[in-house]
This record gives C-alpha cells, sequence and structure tokens, in this order.
C-alpha cells in the first residue's frame, strides 16, 4: 500500500496514455481561451458581427432605453432572419454554439477520472476545482473554464499550495466569478491623454468648445447628438460606476487560505481588496479578437478603441490576464498587522505571501484534507499534525498529504468507510468497478446532474459539500440507486459494459461474483442477507433525466438558481440488455451502503 501511495504522490512519472488518449478529442482543451471564444463565440459578439455594428451605434449615439425599445419591437419575422443569419455564420465559418462547452468540461472529468492511472491526481483536482470553486453558469466563467482546469488545478494539484493560490488568483474564471476584473482603486486617475481628456469630459458633462468642434469634425456629430451622448455617458456612468470590489478578498480570507473566524477583520478584507485592484481581464466577454475578426476579417474596431483608451496593450489577447497599473490602488496597505507597499501587483502577490504563511491557513487546509480523506470529523489532534507538516514544507501538497495517509488516525479502523461519496465519485466509481467503457456523452452530464453534482455547477463559491449530511437522505439515496440500475443494464447511450465475468450457475452464484469483483468481498453479513432477499423483488426502473439543451451551461440547477433557460429534454436511456439475472445483482450491489462509502 505504501508504494502505491508514494507512487500515486509522483503522478508524473505514471504513464497515463490511456486516458491522455480518450480527452484527445476534446477540443476545447486544446485551445487558448481567445481559441475557446473564436470557435465557440459568445453569443452577443456573433449578434455585433451580425449586425455590422448597428448595436454598438445604438449604445454609442442613442438613448439605451430607445435600443431597448427597438428590440422589443422586433417582429417575429427579423427573429427568424436573424437566427437564420447566425446559422448561416456558424455553418460559414465553422463555429460551435457554446452549449458545447459544459459537455466537454464535465467528459473531460469523467473521462480522466475513469481512466486516468494518477488516481490521487484525480482526486486532487476535484478537491481543489471545491475548493478554488467557480460557477459555469455566471455570464462569461465557462469559456475560462478549460484552461483553468487545465493550466492551474490540473498543473498544481499535487505541487505546492503557493503556486495554486497565485495561479487562481490570477486566472480570468476566477477573476470574473468574484468580479475582481472590476475592481478599481477609488483614486484611479483617467488615461491621460487627448481620448482619454474626452472621454472624461464626456462623462463629466464639462466639454470645451474645442472638443465639441473636433467631435462635430471628427465624428461628424451634431450638437444635439453629443448632448445626447453625454447623457447617455452620466446614465451608464451611474449605473456601472466601477469602484473597489471585495467580493474576491473576502473568499481569499474565508475560503481559499485562513478560514472563518480566524481573526481577520473587516479592515483587513478592504485592505486585500486595495492590494487586488488592477489584477483584470482585457475583453473579458471575449468581444474583440473573437468571432468579429473572423466573420469580418478584423477585429472590433470600437472595442479596440476602448481598451486602448483603458490602458489595455493590443498585443493581449481576449480573455487574458493583465495588470492594469493605472487602476491600482498605489497607496500602502496593511493586511493581518503587517505593511504591503511592494507597489502594482507584488501588492497582491505579497498579500498571498503573508495568507500562505499564516498559522491559520496551514490549519484550515489541514483540516478540509483530513474532512475528505479521513473522516467528516476529523480529530484537533489530526488536523494539528497535519497542519504542522504544511506550515514546515512551505505549503508542500506531497508532503502534507503524506502527513495524513501515515497518520495513524487514517489507519484507524473507526475511520474505514467513515466517508460517504460523493456523487460525482459515485458515478466514477461504478464505471470503473464493473469495467464499463464510456465516452462520457450527455446522458452521463444528465445522469450527474440529477445526482446533484455536475463539475462547475455549484453557484456558491464554497463549492460542493464533502460531508454525508449533505449527500444522504431519502431522495438521495433513491437517486443513487436509479443511478446503479443505469450503467449495469447497460442504458447509458455511450457507456457500455460487459458481464459476462459476473456470471453464474444461479443467482447466489452470481451474487458471490459481483460481491467479489465490486466489493472483494467486505461486505457484511447482513449487507449479503438482504441482498440475497432483495435479488427476488423488481428493480426500480432507472428513470431519463432531465437533459438541458440551452445557450447556458447544461445544468438543470443552474436554471434553478435563475440562468437563462431554454428546451428542457428527457436524456434518452436505452433499453436494458444482458442477462436479466446478471444486471439486477450488479445493481443491488452498486446500491450497497458499503459500495456507497469510500
Amino acid at each position: 500500500v505504501q508504494k502505491y501511495i508514494e507512487q500515486q504522490l509522483n503522478a508524473s512519472a505514471i504513464d497515463d496514455s490511456v486516458a491522455e488518449k480518450k480527452a484527445a478529442n476534446l477540443e476545447v482543451f486544446n485551445l487558448s481561451t481567445a481559441e475557446v471564444f473564436a470557435k465557440y463565440p459568445n453569443p452577443g459578439a456573433l449578434l455585433r458581427a451580425l449586425e455590422g455594428g448597428k448595436r454598438a451605434a445604438a449604445q454609442d449615439g442613442k438613448n439605451a432605453q430607445d435600443a431597448l425599445k427597438a428590440a422589443e419591437e422586433m417582429t417575429e419575422q427579423d427573429r427568424r432572419e436573424r437566427q437564420q443569419k447566425l446559422a448561416e455564420y456558424y455553418r460559414k465559418y465553422d463555429l460551435r454554439p457554446a452549449n458545447q462547452l459544459q459537455p466537454q468540461i464535465t467528459a473531460n472529468r469523467v473521462l480522466r477520472a475513469v481512466y486516468s492511472e494518477r488516481q490521487l491526481q484525480e482526486v486532487m483536482v476535484d478537491f481543489w476545482q471545491n475548493h478554488f470553486n467557480v460557477f459555469a453558469g455566471k455570464a462569461a466563467v465557462r469559456w475560462y473554464i478549460p484552461s483553468y482546469e487545465r493550466d492551474v488545478l490540473r498543473k498544481n494539484a499535487l505541487g505546492n499550495f503557493k503556486d495554486l493560490l497565485v495561479g487562481t488568483a490570477e486566472h480570468p474564471a476566477m477573476l470574473f466569478f468574484l468580479d475582481n476584473f472590476e475592481s478599481v482603486a477609488p483614486n484611479a486617475q483617467p488615461q491621460n491623454n487627448a481620448g482619454g481628456r474626452l472621454q472624461e469630459a464626456i462623462r463629466s458633462g464639462n466639454l470645451t468648445p474645442q472638443m465639441r468642434e473636433r467631435m462635430k469634425e471628427h465624428q461628424g456629430l451634431t450638437d444635439a447628438q453629443i448632448d445626447q451622448r453625454i447623457k447617455q455617458a452620466k446614465t451608464v456612468q451611474q449605473r456601472a460606476k466601477r469602484g473597489l470590489n471585495e467580493n474576491y478578498a473576502r473568499e481569499l480570507m474565508e475560503l481559499h487560505t485562513m478560514g472563518v473566524d480566524s481573526g481577520y477583520t473587516q479592515k483587513d478584507i478592504v485592505e486585500v481588496a486595495r492590494a487586488f485592484t488592477g489584477w483584470t481581464i482585457a475583453d473579458p466577454r471575449g468581444y474583440r479578437r473573437a468571432a468579429a475578426a473572423e466573420i469580418n476579417g478584423t477585429e472590433d474596431q470600437r472595442l479596440a478603441r476602448l481598451q486602448r483608451q483603458a490602458g489595455i496593450p493590443d498585443d493581449i489577447e481576449s480573455g487574458q490576464f493583465y495588470f492594469n497599473e493605472r487602476w491600482h490602488d498605489k497607496d500602502a496597505k496593511t493586511v493581518l498587522g503587517q505593511k504591503v507597499n511592494e507597489g502594482g501587483m507584488k501588492d497582491g502577490l505579497k498579500v498571498l505571501d503573508i495568507l500562505v504563511k499564516n498559522p491559520a491557513t496551514a490549519k484550515f487546509i489541514a483540516r478540509k484534507l483530513a474532512v475528505k480523506f479521513v473522516s467528516d470529523t476529523p480529530s484537533d489532534a489530526l488536523v494539528g499534525r497535519v497542519a504542522e507538516a504544511f506550515a514546515k514544507s512551505n505549503g508542500d501538497i506531497k508532503t502534507t498529504l503524506r502527513a495524513i495517509f501515515n497518520d495513524k488516525e487514517f489507519w484507524a479502523p473507526e475511520t474505514y468507510r467513515a466517508k460517504i461519496k460523493t456523487p460525482f465519485e459515485l458515478a466514477v466509481s461504478a464505471i470503473r468497478t464493473i469495467g464499463a467503457d464510456t465516452t462520457s456523452s450527455p446522458a452521463v452530464l444528465a445522469m450527474l446532474n440529477k445526482l446533484g453534482e455536475v463539475p462547475y455547477g455549484y453557484q456558491a463559491p464554497t463549492g460542493y459539500p464533502d460531508t454525508a449530511e449533505d449527500w444522504v437522505n431519502t431522495g438521495a439515496l433513491l437517486e443513487r440507486l436509479n443511478f446503479a440500475v443505469a450503467p449495469a443494464g447497460n442504458q447509458i447511450p455511450g457507456t457500455r459494459v460487459d458481464l459476462k465475468r459476473f456470471e453464474g450457475a444461479d443467482k447466489t452464484a452470481i451474487m458471490n461474483n459481483a460481491l467479489a469483483v465490486v466489493l472483494d468481498n467486505d461486505v457484511s453479513p447482513a449487507t449479503k442477507t438482504t441482498l440475497l432477499k432483495q435479488v427476488e423483488q423488481p428493480l426500480p426502473e432507472a428513470k431519463a433525466p432531465a437533459e438541458v439543451d440551452d445557450d447556458t451551461v447544461e445544468v438543470a440547477n443552474m436554471r434553478q438558481q435563475g440562468q437563462q433557460g431554454g428546451r428542457n429534454r428527457q436524456a434518452r436511456l436505452l433499453a436494458p440488455s444482458g442477462n436479466p439475472d446478471v444486471f439486477k445483482v450488479v445493481s443491488l450491489v452498486l446500491g450497497t451502503p458499503e459500495f456507497q462509502r469510500q
């Protein structure tokens, strides 16, 4: 066992070609974020290109309410024509609809979890994904997830915690999810050039006569149009006034590092937020060099001009992190009693260093890992030993995990099977254990949604919970049994299992084979007795879960949480196939309390 643990801790040395081959055709994980925006364009970017800049003109030169009214007055014929043009664009430029992102994101996780020989790495990717959670259903976040998982979570899953923390802090997925990309120092200065001064004068309504004349000459505007633009700019400024945003600072301390009630104050949160002003994203919704570039053969000139006025370098790609010096709070900060005055982006990096070295962070991470691997209620003594390993190794994740796996509490009889599998763990372990071959079709995504755990489908920054009380109730247990029936009966499209190895002369022999394969015969007499009784009873029918088909992420609970909805279909399940007695027995064994536990 110790040899296996060490092998798993050194994941990079393990040949994982099978899993890599299985996931190779998931296109979005082979693209940069800018390429994802281009290939799977934001619908808003396509509409901008489709309308040939009319939308931008409406925003620039008309009252916003007039533009909204015009959209509402669009006839059904107009809508059909626009949809037809969109469809033609998709075909002509070989574009993909954005609702294909989430199926690929989920398939990547499922395929790697099922086929990877680097099982500990996959467990840690799942752990860190929830620890540093982002919600795919929020606006543009889903476009950033392939890079977030590939370049940050998976790359650093068994590395150093500080590298992981810096990677998540800089990544557009986190910046967008927690709104830090919009966080600006209250005293931030506008761009000090002619364009910047003109924009500021328009917003403030203090246009000089010379500025008015320049706008008339270069933009062909009348005095009435200039006055209308000033009025609109004031309305937009009031509606979308930027300032200091504390969301990331709060979650950084409460969820990512120190934990709640660990000694920091609201003043510390504000100071941390100040340190991260200017950490932002170029073209955060992918409008600039995405669909417009492919369709029109050039970038969106209006957006390019606005980005230059905002101080964004021309060589920054859509969806790329960059530090905007002009937005940054340049004054000194004090975080947890320590002065932060490194200047620029180094202010934020200094804060991360302070937080990583804080004893509360070691304890918080140690407790979460102990809950993941040992029990829902690990002892304070165990947490203390693991925290010490974390602190002494400067956040080395392998060293911290070794402290858990070598601890007497990890091996104690009372902690054996103390953990309930999360829905994702249950689904993956069922497919792996019975030797099923899967393509992780949309039906698997729908099943995970029904079970309650689609990757990146949790709206709160906390991520999915990891304790039994959150996953074990009457409804959840029924869904788990319903899921067990589907793969064992070859009912999930794209997922097939050969049940011949479970066959036997009678039902008792079949049961013994199933218990040996699925549970290594580690089952209580009470469970075995119950199984032999249940084998004579009818199985519950596997019910097809709802499959969402819309332009938002394909997760039904996202619809319930207020995301834009679309058509709601039933995911098609196949009729059961194979020996009915074998199918029934394997389903029952997958539903046992022993299999439901880690």
